[in-house]
């Protein structure tokens, strides 16, 4: 069986949306997921699931979530050879040029660490609507359908 974390920060909880419709989306696949907030993860935790999930929001010119950056440090330190990944995050376009480039730098740092990208990397303006709802759960499907063949 399939197994995820996802794993998110939010100060608007337009994030907690985000993760929790990629949550369910995979669950509604057959996969096992474990969702938490990033200040409460572990990144040496993804070693035990198949695929690793990051939701980060992008503060203000780019900048990281600041209950993010032990866990984004720890991250790139690992080896998640064999491992899935995916990142998606929601991000403000008035921003411009550092619209959601949180979601980029974990993505970079999840390949830094060996790990397969399993979905392109998905930004979402402000809140998800519709679209993005359906986005979602393309890249949730995308993820799942990776880890499975890889387990067969």
């Amino acid at each position: 069986m399939v197994s995820a974390k996802v794993i998110f920060a939010t100060i608007t909880g337009n994030n907690e949306d985000v993760a929790d419709i990629i949550t369910e989306a995979l669950e509604n696949l057959g996969a096992t997921v474990e969702m938490e907030e990033i200040s409460q993860s572990d990144a040496s935790d993804l070693n035990n699931f198949d695929i690793g999930i990051v939701v980060p929001y992008t503060y203000d010119e780019g900048s990281l979530p600041d209950e993010g950056l032990d866990f984004y440090e720890d991250l790139q330190e690992l080896d998640l050879t064999g491992k899935l990944f995916g990142v998606a995050g929601s991000g403000d376009t008035f921003y411009a040029e550092y619209f959601a480039t949180a979601v980029d730098d974990f993505g970079t740092a999840f390949e830094e660490a060996g790990a397969t990208k399993g979905s392109a990397n998905l930004k979402i303006n402000l809140e998800p609507e519709e679209e993005d709802i359906a986005n979602l759960e393309i890249f949730a499907k995308e993820l799942f359908d990776k880890a499975n063949i890889s387990e067969d």
